[in-house]
């Protein structure tokens, strides 16, 4: 995520109003195997990994890289968020040019419908800008997953392009920290 320039990594907790966001830590793991194993979390990513899968490669302490945080809220972990630096040597359909950081977020099912979503997505996003100011963040979903495309219209996301992948239809927006993060996002 840093080819742009230096980013000290990890940076501090991010604090919000109601979440840290923060590295993992082996505390989190049973949460990690959680998430990558629920049928609706995976409901638009391909499905669900098998739980003994993730229960043999998923180490004690979950991976530590720059890009990804853990989103905690009372002390629990209820999802994750991720900014990864697309390869820009691998050119996609989605997008040709690549080379830009892509948002990515996984929450628990219970942690659905409260907002914590756009609370997490805003604070990285606003702690890229000031990491990287004017680097564009992308965003791809599948169309038919309402609930992020709610979610990347509120962050201010434009849609760049639609497009077929995986047997369904597929959308990609960018967002620049030159367009403010709309503030009211409950």
């Amino acid at each position: 995520m840093t080819e742009s320039g230096p980013v000290a990594w990890p940076p501090a907790p991010i604090k919000t109003e109601r979440l840290v966001l923060r590295e993992p830590e082996a505390g989190d793991r049973a949460a990690f195997v959680e998430l990558l194993t629920s049928p609706e979390v995976g409901t638009y990513l391909g499905g669900p990994r098998p739980r003994d899968e993730c229960e043999r490669v998923l180490p004690e302490t979950p991976e530590r890289r720059p890009g990804l945080f853990v989103i905690e809220l009372d002390g629990a972990m209820i999802g994750t968020i991720e900014l990864n630096r697309r390869d820009g040597q691998r050119h996609t359909r989605g997008r040709p040019d690549a080379g830009e950081a892509e948002l990515g977020y996984l929450l628990l099912p219970q942690a659905w419908g409260r907002g914590y979503a756009a609370e997490a997505c805003a604070a990285v996003l606003d702690w890229f800008a000031n990491a990287l100011p004017g680097e564009p963040v992308v965003l791809r979903t599948q169309t038919a997953n309402n609930r992020s495309m709610r979610l990347a219209a509120k962050l201010g996301f434009a849609e760049v392009q639609r497009y077929e992948a995986w047997g369904a239809e597929q959308w990609m927006g960018v967002w620049s920290s030159r367009r403010p993060i709309p503030r009211n996002l409950t």
